[in-house]
Order: structure tokens, then C-alpha cells, then sequence
């Protein structure tokens, strides 16, 4: 399936193991300046790049700083091809899918901003390959994960019924969601719902393979903390949104996030929960200061000890 667009290309790859991937590309649109570092997008456990969509065109058409921007459909997410085996829904393979997209789209040296689920892939790609990307920025996720989070999306993820139309399933996100996004306006959970859902000749379709929710076993232990990997981003400006209303990343989290980085700067998102939408001016303006200031950082020191 393809999603011709005057916004953005299709580009599918195949990952190593042979499963068919999606993702999508939005070209930096002010050609009259040099290219900036281009923007890979992670999303979360059961969500897809659509989620990226709004910020994608702004990073991309920032004057005198657009850039180009990736965004990835995770195996059995969006337009990617489901993984006959379940078992395959593990972080460390997804970051491999996501280091051969890299790898395919000549993306080394990339910022990543991950969304949730996304963020731990760059976490794990942090200390796997940590120059495969730049600078990074987590939305609502850190090194400690609390684990009522985790429960609630246990009991919803691969149990949602499928809406019969698009009022249906805006009614069912909306409902979902509007006492921890309390600042989204009414009109936005149409949008929301369509990146939530496939469409399937007009109407609403998974947007995620199902069995994905036999990945999760929230309830077979504590939650191990993952500040191991966290240190492998040290080497990385961060940034890090945090929704006001997440039942994911606390603020004693950022707090210790913010006492271990030495390159490290945070935002609370308000009035939204887990995870922040990404779609806000406010959101958008303050990713691509963070993204133009490492660019400037980066270049500085290249002059530095060239």
C-alpha cells in the first residue's frame, strides 16, 4: 500500500530477516540553505509514524533550518508488514530494524526523536552502535517505567474494538483520552483516530497486529530500571517532553534523568498524558530549537578541532 502525498514519499525496505518495513520521508522544503542533520521518528508500542505527522511537516519546513524527516512504521504497525512470530515484538529487534533503516536511507549521524516504546529502541541503539545517531529526544519515557503506566496499557493494547466508521472510532479515542489530554481540543481526536486506525476502503482497520499484546508481561515482576542504558545517551544532547498527566515517566524520573546528563534539557508538556501528541506549536517550536541549537553545537566543535 502506498500513501502518495505532496507532503511526504514512501519508502519501504526489507529487514534483515526479510519482513517488509514502511516508512516515510518529508523533504526539508528551503533548499536555499545547506541540509541540516536529518530526524528519525520512533513511535510507540502499538502506535506508528503517522503519530509524527504534524511535527514532521514543521521540522521540515523551518525557515533557514528545515530538515529532512524519517518516519518508521514498526514491524506489525501501520503500512509494515506483521512478524508471523509474536516473539518478534522485542525491543532489541525492532532497534535492528531501525539501524537497517538507517542503514538503507543513509541516515547515520541522525537525531532520533522516540516516542515511548521508541525512546528504549534508542536507548538500546545508544549502546549498541552509539554513533549511528545524534543527538535524541524521549517523549514521556525514561530509564524507570512506572508500572501503573504499564498495566493500563496492558489492558487495553490487542483488546480495542474495531469501529464501524470514523465517528465511531473518534468517539472511542476520544473517550479514551480526553480526562489526561485535557488540553487537546475536541476537533484534534479525528486526526488522532486516523493515526491510531488504518484505512481500509474508507473505514477504520487494525493499526497494529494484535498479538503485539503477547509481548507484554507487565505482571510478572517489578520492572527492571534501565539506567544502564540511559548512560549510553550521555554522549548525546537530550531532550526530554514530559506530559504533565503521564502515568509513565515521573517527574523524579526526569529529575535523576536530569542529575546523570551532562547535555540535557526537558519540557513539560501540559494538560496531556502519556504520550505527549506532538502536534502543539508550542511542542513543534521547542524540538526544533533544541534540533538547530545541537546542529550549532556540533558544527562548533568540528571548527574547533578542525
Amino acid at each position: 500500500m502506498t500513501t502518495a502525498s505532496p507532503t511526504h514519499t514512501d519508502v519501504p525496505f526489507t529487514a534483515r530477516d526479510g519482513l517488509r518495513l514502511y516508512a516515510r520521508r518529508y523533504p526539508a522544503r528551503d533548499l536555499s540553505r545547506p541540509p541540516r542533520r536529518p530526524v528519525l521518528c520512533l513511535p510507540g508500542l502499538t502506535r506508528n509514524g503517522r503519530d509524527f505527522h504534524d511535527l514532521a511537516l514543521h521540522l521540515s519546513s523551518v525557515p533557514g533550518a528545515a530538515r529532512d524527516v524519517y518516519t518508521l512504521d514498526s514491524r506489525g504497525r501501520g503500512l509494515s508488514e506483521n512478524d508471523p512470530d509474536w516473539r518478534n515484538y522485542a525491543v532489541p529487534i525492532e532497534m535492528l530494524d531501525v539501524a537497517d533503516l538507517i542503514t538503507c536511507a543513509g541516515l547515520v549521524g541522525c537525531a532520533i526523536i522516540g516516542t515511548s516504546r521508541g525512546g528504549l529502541i534508542a536507548m538500546l541503539l545508544a549502546a549498541a552502535v552509539p554513533s549511528s545517531f545524534g543527538p535524541v529526544v524521549l517523549n514521556d519515557i525514561g530509564p524507570v517505567i512506572e508500572r501503573g503506566g504499564l498495566a493500563r496499557i496492558s489492558a487495553y493494547a490487542g483488546r480495542l474494538p474495531l469501529p464501524g466508521s470514523w465517528t465511531e472510532a473518534t468517539k472511542l479515542v476520544r473517550d479514551m483520552n480526553a480526562r489526561a489530554f485535557p488540553a487537546v481540543p475536541d476537533e484534534k481526536w479525528e486526526q488522532v483516530a486516523r493515526q491510531w486506525f488504518n484505512d481500509r476502503n474508507g473505514r477504520p482497520a487494525p493499526g497494529y497486529d494484535a498479538k503485539i499484546s503477547n509481548s507484554m508481561s507487565v505482571l510478572d515482576g517489578p520492572v527492571p530500571a534501565l539506567w544502564p542504558q540511559f548512560e549510553a545517551l550521555k554522549s548525546h544532547p537530550m531532550m526530554v517532553l514530559r506530559g504533565e498527566n503521564s502515568d509513565i515517566l515521573s517527574a523524579s524520573t526526569v529529575e535523576e534523568m536530569r542529575r546523570r546528563h551532562p547535555m540535557f534539557t526537558d519540557m513539560l508538556v501540559k494538560g496531556q498524558g502519556h504520550a505527549p501528541l506532538l502536534a502543539e506549536k508550542a511542542t513543534m517550536s521547542n524540538i526544533a530549537a533544541f534540533l538547530e541549537a545541537t546542529d550549532t553545537m556540533i558544527a562548533s566543535h568540528a571548527h574547533a578541532t578542525a
